[in-house]
C-alpha cells in the first residue's frame, strides 16, 4: 500500500511539472501558426493567442500589426525582428529567447491583411483595457470600439467595474452597448442598448443605429428607429451651433478687417483699395515680433502677441497717416483717381513685402494659450484660437466705440462725419482729423492681422482675401457706422456659414453677394445709415 501511494504521487508531481510545459507548447504552437498561409487560420490562432494567460501574447500581438513579425526560413519558427542598419535583432516569439542578429535573407515577413489587423487592434485593446496607464485604456477603448469584437465583452463587463475615470467609464458602456445591439438577441438587451445609444448623439453612434435599422428585427425595428431620429435630430442641433460658432468665428475676421475701413470710409468717402495691405503689415509685424522673442526672449515667447498688437497698430498707423498726407489729402472729391491711387499703393506694399520678406508663406505660431480646443461628446470643437479672436474682436469694438463717445478725438472726428464745412467753422482742423482718422482705420487694420495671423497664411497676398468682404460688410451694416458693421459682419459671416454645408463654399458667396446687391436696392445707405446734413446732402 505504502509503495502504491508513491507510485500515486510521484504521477501527480510528474503531471503538476508536466502542466506548464503542455501549456508552453500550445503557446508555441499557436504563435507558429501565425506564419500559417491562410488568413481565417491566423485570425484563429490571434483569437485563441487572445485567451492565453500569457506574457507574450500583447508583445508578440504588436509586433505583428507593426510589421515585425517573421519567421526564420531554416525552420519556420515565429520570431519578433528588429532592424539595425543592414541587420536584424532576432527574439523568440514564444519565449522572448535572443537568437542573436541575422541577415534580411535569413528571415521571412509574416503578412498580414486589413481584416487581420482590424481583429489584432480589437484584441490589443482588450488585452489593454485593465492597464493601469489611462491614456492605454484610452487607446484600447478606442480600438474595442472600432473593432466591436463580441468576444472582448467579458473582459470589457471587468474594465467597466474597476474604472473610476468618469469620461472613459462612460466610453466604456457606449463600446458595450455598440457591440450588444450588433450581437445580442434578446430584445430586453437591445432595448437597454438602444437607451445607451441614444444618450451619446455622435456621427459614429448615427452610422451604427442606420447599419442595425437596414438589418433590426420587425420586433425592434420600430424602437431603433426611433433611436436613430432622435439622434438624427440631436446632431442636427448641434450641427447648427457649430454652424453658429463658426459663423461668429467669420464675423469676427470680418469685422477686425472691416472697423478700420468702415472710419476711413465714413468720415472722409475714401475708397481705400490698400486698407487689405495694412491688414498685411500687420501680420507681418507679428511675425517680425516674434522672430525677435525666438531669437533673443525664447522662454517669454506666450507673450509676443501683447507686443504684437501695439507694434502692428503703430506700424500699419504711420503708413495709413503717411499716404494720407502724401497721397490722398490731395485727391478728395476726386473718387476715381483716389481709387486708382490706393491701388496702386497696394501693389507696391505687396511688392515691398515680397522683396523684403520674399514671395513664399511666413511662420506665426499661436502661443501655448491659444492652442487646443474645447471639445464636445459629439465631435464638435471650439478651437481657442478662434474664441480669442471673437473676444479680440468685441474688445476692438469696445475701444473704438470708446474713442468715438468719450474723447476730444471721437468728437471732432463724429462731427467732421456729419458737416465738414460746420466743423470747420467751429475751428476743428479737419486736415489733422483726416490723418488721424486714416492712421486709426489703419492702425486697426494692422490689428486685424495681428488675429488673422493665427488663422491664416502669412503672405504678400493677405489682405487681397479680404479687402472685398470688408467693403461688403461696411455697405451692408452702413457705411462709418460702428455698429452697423458690427451686425452686417456677423450677418453675413453666419449666414455663409449655415448655407455653405447646402450650398458649398463658393456658391455660398455668390449668393450672399446676389442678395447684397438686392438689399441695397431697397437701402442704399445699408441698415443703420448716418445722419447728418453733410450725409443727408
Amino acid at each position: 500500500m505504502t509503495k502504491f501511494f508513491k507510485h500515486i504521487m510521484v504521477l501527480a508531481i510528474a503531471l503538476f511539472m508536466a502542466a506548464p510545459t503542455l501549456a508552453a507548447d500550445d503557446f508555441s504552437a499557436q504563435v507558429d501558426a501565425l506564419n500559417g498561409k491562410s488568413f481565417s487560420k491566423k485570425i484563429k490562432a490571434i483569437e485563441v493567442l487572445a485567451e492565453a494567460d500569457n506574457d507574450r501574447v500583447v508583445p508578440v500581438l504588436r509586433a505583428m500589426l507593426g510589421g515585425d513579425l517573421y519567421a526564420l526560413k531554416s525552420d519556420k519558427t515565429v520570431v519578433i525582428a528588429e532592424k539595425r542598419g543592414s541587420v536584424y535583432l532576432v527574439h523568440k516569439a514564444d519565449d522572448g529567447a535572443d537568437l542573436g542578429q541575422m541577415a534580411k535573407s535569413d528571415i521571412k515577413k509574416v503578412r498580414v491583411n486589413n481584416k487581420v489587423r482590424t481583429v489584432i487592434k480589437g484584441i490589443l485593446g482588450g488585452l489593454t483595457l485593465l492597464s493601469p496607464n489611462v491614456e492605454q485604456r484610452q487607446k484600447a477603448i478606442d480600438a474595442v470600439f472600432n473593432s466591436r469584437d463580441e468576444s472582448l465583452l467579458p473582459t470589457l463587463k471587468k474594465a467597466i467595474s474597476r474604472e473610476e475615470d468618469d469620461a472613459l467609464k462612460a466610453k466604456m458602456v457606449l463600446t458595450k452597448a455598440a457591440i450588444e445591439l450588433e450581437n445580442a438577441k434578446d430584445p430586453e438587451t437591445l432595448s437597454a442598448a438602444l437607451s445607451v445609444l441614444k444618450e451619446t448623439p455622435t456621427p459614429d453612434v448615427r452610422s451604427i443605429l442606420t447599419r442595425y435599422v437596414a438589418s433590426a428585427p420587425e420586433d425592434m425595428k420600430a424602437e431603433a428607429q426611433a433611436t436613430l431620429d432622435a439622434v438624427e435630430s440631436s446632431l442636427s442641433m448641434w450641427e447648427n451651433v457649430g454652424n453658429l460658432y463658426r459663423g461668429l468665428s467669420l464675423g469676427s475676421v470680418l469685422l477686425l478687417a472691416a472697423v478700420g475701413l468702415a472710419i476711413t470710409f465714413g468720415v472722409m468717402g475714401v475708397i481705400n483699395m490698400a486698407h487689405g495691405e495694412m491688414v498685411m503689415l500687420g501680420a507681418y509685424a507679428t511675425f517680425v515680433v516674434q522672430e525677435v522673442f525666438r531669437a533673443y526672449m525664447p522662454g517669454w515667447f506666450d507673450w509676443s502677441l501683447f507686443v504684437a498688437i501695439p507694434f502692428a497698430f503703430l506700424v500699419a498707423g504711420s503708413v495709413g497717416v503717411a499716404m494720407e498726407r502724401g497721397i490722398i489729402r490731395f485727391l478728395y472729391g476726386r473718387p476715381l483717381e483716389t481709387l486708382l491711387a490706393t491701388w496702386g499703393v497696394s501693389l507696391i506694399l505687396q511688392q515691398a513685402v515680397r522683396t523684403v520678406f520674399g514671395p513664399t508663406n511666413q511662420d506665426v505660431s499661436s502661443p501655448s494659450w491659444m492652442s487646443g480646443a474645447i471639445e464636445f461628446t459629439n465631435g464638435l470643437q471650439f478651437t481657442y484660437n478662434r474664441l480669442w479672436i471673437i473676444l479680440f474682436a468685441l474688445l476692438v469694438v469696445v475701444g473704438v466705440t470708446l474713442i468715438l463717445k468719450k474723447t476730444a478725438f471721437g468728437l471732432q472726428m463724429r462731427a467732421v462725419t456729419q458737416n465738414r464745412p460746420m466743423a470747420n467753422s467751429m475751428g476743428i482742423k479737419s486736415g489733422w482729423v483726416d490723418a488721424m482718422t486714416f492712421g486709426l482705420g489703419s492702425g486697426i487694420a494692422g490689428m486685424a492681422g495681428v488675429a488673422l495671423s493665427q488663422i491664416d497664411n502669412v503672405s504678400p497676398n493677405l489682405g487681397q482675401v479680404y479687402i472685398i468682404d470688408s467693403f461688403m460688410v461696411v455697405v451692408f451694416g452702413g457705411v462709418g457706422n460702428i455698429m452697423g458693421t458690427v451686425v452686417g459682419a456677423f450677418s453675413l459671416g453666419i449666414v455663409n456659414k449655415f448655407m455653405e454645408p447646402m450650398a458649398g463654399a463658393v456658391l455660398a458667396k455668390i449668393f450672399v453677394l446676389i442678395a447684397l446687391i438686392l438689399f441695397i436696392q431697397k437701402r442704399p445707405r445699408g441698415l443703420f445709415a448716418l445722419k447728418g446734413r453733410s450725409v443727408e446732402a
